[in-house]
Formats: structure tokens, C-alpha cells, sequence
């Protein structure tokens, strides 16, 4: 073990005037390796060797964007980076997300090739050389880690997380402008001339920047594969969780519609059908079945139908504000009280055209749409609204 801590060869490095070891690049960075991390202290080291064992003869740089981990993270990248100028740190203090990571390292290097790849050690990275020379050779836009090409695995993967995996992959085949057998893979490497091309088509949200990248351009893309054997993590903890999914899902919508609508006021909208469903579903159990009065009936029906569309946009449309606490019960009575008026907003407008000679199911479409339209920005600015937290 060197006196860096990294594995690395003390002769790789020269000293500068105050006696620390700094490696000097000699020639042009060649690639770069963006890392996004969030609670990764205990792996940093393991991949940087990693990385100098395999990359020998590549100029190189690895770029870790750190989401301000309170395990200390990105301190323990900053004391392998004063030993190592290849070693770079972005901390992120307030913005989160893995794919808006991953586009802040990769804007932020010169060289023409960039790699990403995860910082929990479970992608392979002894293929990045095969990757590297697998784009340059056939002038591809992206060489892609695939776990679903002969050669490759998904390791120990259980069985729903696999079907789960190939469902995503099926997916992404709406959106995507290429054939791919592993769309959700987070291991590959880009053209930086492909990267700038579609940067400014990015949505940049959630985990699966892949699909991001393929589904960004407006030309098929020049894409192909490499197996790799999906590793077992060691160290640190998963991040996988539903949010991870519903992500992926927000970021197909997005591509298929965010041109023409919000994908947020999509799901606000779909949110709501669902109520509606509820609330005939609960009106018809206790009108028709436990003779209930009607006007009680319609008022526990609308009060339930409420209730679960503030639960479920808290969960799925606004995720990224997601409430709790004291002001997940202040969020719900702002919300009763917006759509109260967004009823009514409903009744008047709808009753107004109606009046007008407008076919009925024309004002009431109208109605609709007008308090829709209310609720969604009532509650996007009182309800979630953002807070600095």
C-alpha cells in the first residue's frame, strides 16, 4: 500500500515545493469516468485502484459528484484528489438525483470520451478499456455495459428484480432510437460530440440516464454493446427503492408527452381519474348497498376521494417534495380547501356555458378542465410548494 492510501504507486506521482505528491498529466485526458455517489465513503478508495490498475496506458481522470453525503463522502475523495490530480470532486448541496449528477461531471471534463459508472464497485470496470476501444474503432455514440448479452449477468439478482429489470428494458423501446438489449443499465461510454448533441434535450431526473441519452436524440443512435458480470455489492447500502422505478417511469412519460404538456400535470390528471373512480366506487357501497342516505354518501364519497388523491400525489406526482410530519397535515387541509374552490370553480364555468347553449358534455369537459388545471397550480405553489429543505 502507497503512502496515498490508494494503492497507487508512489512513482507515478512528483513532488511540488511544499513535498506533496501530485501526478502531472503528460498528455491530453483521453477519458473520463464520471462517479455518482451518495454514501459511498467505504468504496472511493477500492475504486480508484481499481480504475489505475485498468486504465494503465490511458490518460484519465475520474470525476466523483457527490449529493452532499453525510457519511464524509466527498471528504474522503478530497484527500485521495490533493494526492492524485486525476481524482476530481463536485459536491451537490441542495440538488439531488443521479442522472442531474452524472450530467454536472460529465460537463465539466474536456475529454472526448466520458465512461459512467456507479460507486458501489458492483459494475465491472475492468471492460472500460474494451468500451473505450469498441467506440473509437467503429465511431459509435455509446458502448453500453449490458448484463443481458451473451457474456453477460445479472449476478444474484432475485427473480422479480430481474422481470422488473426486462420490463423497464421493453419500456424503454418506446422511447429509445436504437436497439439495445440492456436499456437500464447505469455502466457506458459516450462520444463527448453525441453528449453535447442531445444535452440540452436531458430531462436529467431520476436514476436511468441511459434512457435519458438514447431517447434525447432526434437521429437513431450509433450504439452498441459489451457484457459484463453485474458484481454483488460489499460495501455501503442499496439506494434501490420504488422511487427508483417511479422515476424511470416519470422520465418515459416525459419523453413521450413533455413537449406538449407537463409530465407533472399529467400525472396530477391521471391521479384524479383514480379518483374518480373512488368516488363512485365508495358512493355506490354505501347509497345502493348500506342505504345510506345520498347527500351523507356523496360527502364521505368526496372526502375519500380527496384524501386518497392528496396520498397518492404526495407519493408519485410530487415525489421530490414529498411531505411529512406537521406539514403533511397542513399540506392536506390546503389541499381540501384548494380543491374545494376548484369545484366550485368547476360547477359555476360548467353551469355558465351550459346556459350559453353549450352541449352539455362540452361545458361539463370544460368545468373539468378548469379546475384541473386550478387544483394543479393551486396546490403546486401552496401545497408542495418548494422549500429550501
Amino acid at each position: 500500500m502507497s503512502q496515498t492510501g490508494t494503492g497507487i504507486e508512489p512513482a507515478n506521482f512528483c513532488k511540488d515545493s511544499a513535498g506533496v505528491n501530485n501526478r502531472m498529466p503528460t498528455r491530453t485526458i483521453e477519458l473520463a469516468v464520471v462517479v455518482p455517489t451518495f454514501k459511498e465513503r467505504e468504496n472511493v478508495i477500492l475504486l480508484v485502484q481499481a480504475l489505475e490498475k485498468v486504465l494503465h496506458g490511458i490518460e484519465w481522470e475520474v470525476i466523483f459528484v457527490d449529493d452532499n453525503s453525510p457519511d464524509g463522502t466527498a471528504e474522503q475523495v478530497r484527500s485521495i484528489a490533493s494526492l492524485d490530480r486525476r481524482v476530481r470532486i463536485i459536491e451537490r448541496v441542495g440538488r439531488r438525483g443521479l442522472a442531474s449528477a452524472c450530467i454536472e461531471g460529465m460537463l465539466s471534463t474536456p475529454a472526448p470520451y466520458i465512461a459512467v459508472i456507479d460507486g458501489d464497485m458492483q459494475h465491472d470496470e475492468s471492460v472500460l478499456s474494451l468500451m473505450l476501444d469498441r467506440i473509437k474503432a467503429n465511431q459509435l455514440d455509446i458502448v453500453v455495459g449490458s448484463r443481458k448479452i451473451p457474456g453477460g449477468s445479472m449476478g444474484e439478482f432475485t427473480a422479480g428484480r430481474v422481470a422488473l429489470s426486462n420490463l423497464g428494458s421493453r419500456i424503454s423501446a418506446l422511447v429509445c432510437h436504437c436497439e439495445i438489449a440492456d436499456a437500464m443499465s447505469g455502466f457506458f461510454l459516450l462520444d463527448r460530440k453525441y453528449f453535447q448533441e442531445v444535452v440540452r434535450r436531458l430531462t436529467g431526473r431520476g436514476f436511468k440516464i441511459l434512457v435519458d441519452l438514447l431517447a434525447s436524440s432526434d437521429r437513431p443512435v450509433r450504439v452498441a454493446e459489451v457484457p459484463y458480470r453485474f458484481r454483488n455489492r460489499q460495501l455501503g447500502e442499496s439506494k434501490l427503492d420504488v422511487n427508483v422505478e417511479l422515476e424511470y417511469l416519470f422520465l418515459v412519460v416525459d419523453k413521450v408527452i413533455g413537449n406538449y404538456v407537463p409530465t407533472r400535470f399529467v400525472l396530477f390528471v391521471l391521479v384524479g381519474l383514480l379518483g374518480v373512480f373512488v368516488h363512485l366506487g365508495c358512493l355506490g357501497v354505501l347509497f345502493r348497498f348500506a342505504n345510506v342516505s345520498f347527500v351523507l354518501s356523496q360527502a364521505v364519497a368526496t372526502w375519500l376521494a380527496m384524501t386518497s388523491n392528496f396520498l397518492l400525489n404526495n407519493v408519485v406526482t410530487f415525489r421530490d417534495r414529498r411531505l411529512s410530519g406537521a406539514r403533511f397535515v397542513l399540506g392536506l387541509i390546503t389541499f381540501y380547501l384548494a380543491c374545494s374552490i376548484g369545484a366550485l370553480l368547476n360547477i359555476s364555468f360548467a353551469n355558465y356555458l351550459h346556459r350559453a347553449s353549450v352541449s352539455w358534455y362540452l361545458a361539463g369537459a370544460a368545468g373539468m378542465v378548469i379546475s384541473s388545471v386550478w387544483n394543479y397550480g393551486a396546490n403546486t405553489v401552496l401545497t408542495w410548494r418548494r422549500s429550501r429543505a
